[in-house]
């Protein structure tokens, strides 16, 4: 019996927060296309998720941040969490000062600032993403 290899995807995903809310895209793209997401994608060959999520917060916000300030707050790697396929994500927290400023670039159709509270049904996990994020022990929320 040969042994069967599953194609695994590795993206990376940013909680960007700044005073109580945080930001969200909305995905031009399918999946889940009009819908929020936080910010994120594939980490390209030869770069670490730390670095990928910068770039990708950067490409898709505008928003500048130094990778060695975010914190890794976990890994999602349910099978189903993305329709396309498996995917595996390392997710970050960064906290950002109040007069910062975001603009939709790369593949969100627009950017927003959404408070805590109404930061649900959002695409793909990411609802639970901002949940862990929110009980982290340093957590801005």
């Amino acid at each position: 019996m040969s042994e069967v290899f599953e194609s695994i995807r590795y993206t990376a995903d940013v909680v960007c927060v700044r005073g109580g809310a945080v930001l969200l895209i909305e995905r031009g793209w399918p999946p889940h296309k009009g819908r929020l997401a936080l910010p994120g994608g594939h980490v390209d060959p030869g770069e670490t998720s730390r670095a990928a999520a910068a770039r990708e917060l950067l490409e898709e916000t505008g928003v500048r941040v130094d990778p060695w300030d975010m914190e890794l707050i976990g890994v999602y790697d349910t099978p189903d969490r993305d329709p396309r396929g498996r995917y595996v994500t390392a997710a970050y927290l960064v906290t950002v000062d109040d007069t910062t400023t975001a603009h939709a670039g790369d593949d969100a159709a627009a950017v927003r600032w959404v408070p805590l509270e109404d930061a649900r049904g959002l695409a793909f996990d990411h609802t639970d993403i901002v949940t862990t994020a929110r009980y982290r022990r340093n957590s801005p929320f």
